[in-house]
């Protein structure tokens, strides 16, 4: 009788997770600035420095990278300095040549889907905000990790007909939020809040797993009250691993 893969998501800090399917582990979003390296967000209600907590003491070791944009909370210069110049490194297309500047010699832009091991990697959209917001702060995207078991990360975006197609597309059995409701003094949050979770929530039978909290002076929303909002979503502590 065959089994299914091992599949897990471990939250290092803010969007930095290790997605791990089979053998093979994917480190997406590396942000490894110390605390208050980075300046805060402008023009939000909360001024202090980048990051707000430290690092928590995790294994890091991957066999490639993924970035699903270069907003400095998903790529800093200290990941540049620090990953290895030859790691596979996927990406969208539109930040391909900024990474092979950069130095990185195995860049890989999905335009739609790349392989990687046993894992097919389909880029999915994202909405980074509303209206002005969402043109201001593109492109974005998410990604889905496909062997026999799926996973779905979807990025810095919020509830749109875009992450709904992409759940009914892929019926994935992991699904991966940005939350925190990270938003500016003007407008509308730019990444999931409450009510978008929940809509996620109803929208897939996936286990789902809330990041992107507490750790960047913008995002407002706190693990606490995310956790009393919306029933059956895991929204796991820095450092702590979800499993299927």
């Amino acid at each position: 009788m065959s089994t299914q893969s091992a599949v897990s998501v471990r939250l290092v800090r803010n969007a930095t997770v290790l997605v791990a399917i089979g053998e093979t582990t994917f480190l997406v979003d590396p942000l490894f600035a110390s605390p208050g390296d980075l300046p805060p967000i402008e023009q939000t209600p909360n001024d202090r420095p980048n990051p707000l907590v430290p690092m928590p003491d995790v294994d890091l070791s991957h066999d490639a990278v993924v970035v699903t944009h270069r907003h400095v909370d998903h790529f800093d210069d200290a990941a540049m300095r620090d990953l290895e110049a030859d790691v596979p490194l996927f990406c969208q297309p539109a930040d391909a040549d900024v990474f092979t500047e950069d130095g990185f010699s195995d860049v890989r832009p999905v335009d739609d889907s790349a392989s990687f091991d046993d894992v097919t990697i389909h880029r999915t959209p994202g909405r980074h905000g509303h209206d002005d917001w969402a043109e201001k702060m593109s492109p974005v995207s998410g990604f889905v990790f496909e062997a026999d078991r799926t996973v779905y990360l979807a990025g810095d975006t919020v509830w749109y007909d875009g992450v709904e197609r992409t759940l009914e597309d892929f019926e994935p059995d992991l699904v991966v939020l940005n939350g925190g409701e990270a938003r500016f003094t003007a407008g509308e949050p730019i990444t999931m809040g409450v009510d978008d979770v929940a809509a996620v929530r109803d929208a897939t039978d996936a286990t789902v797993v809330v990041v992107h909290m507490e750790a960047i002076n913008h995002c407002l929303l706190s693990r606490q009250t995310l956790r009393a909002a919306v029933d059956d979503v895991r929204v796991p502590d820095d450092g702590e691993r979800v499993t299927l």
